[in-house]
């Protein structure tokens, strides 16, 4: 594999990840939504089901705990990315060698 595929496979999967944890807590929240509508359509009292819609809520909440810790994840690699020199140069086995960089540079214009 090139840089640029394996650049690109760990950042499907880290976007991968992403969505499912997002998607997860949108069915978690939906879950919630369907358990209190029940409830409420068969006129049954807060108390029934209480302590399992809160099991559902410390799930929400572990559910974004994990998706702070993707995007600390995410934004810890961009680092490392940018880091590594692959930057807007991600392509370069392609199109060639990146521009060398040692030496002293002057901004032109602005």
């Amino acid at each position: 594999m090139t840089k640029t595929e394996v650049i690109a496979s760990v950042a499907g999967d880290l976007n991968a990840t992403e969505k499912a944890v997002d998607e997860a807590i949108a069915r978690a929240t939906t879950l919630v939504q369907a358990m209190i509508g029940g409830r409420t359509a068969l006129n049954i009292s807060p108390v029934v089901g209480a302590d399992a819609q809160t099991s559902v809520l410390e799930a929400i909440a572990s559910l974004s705990a994990a998706r702070q810790a993707m995007v600390a994840c995410h934004t810890e690699m961009a680092k490392d990315h940018r880091r590594l020199g692959y930057g807007i140069y991600a392509g370069a086995d392609e199109k060639g060698p990146r521009p060398d960089t040692i030496g002293e540079h002057r901004l032109r214009a602005v």
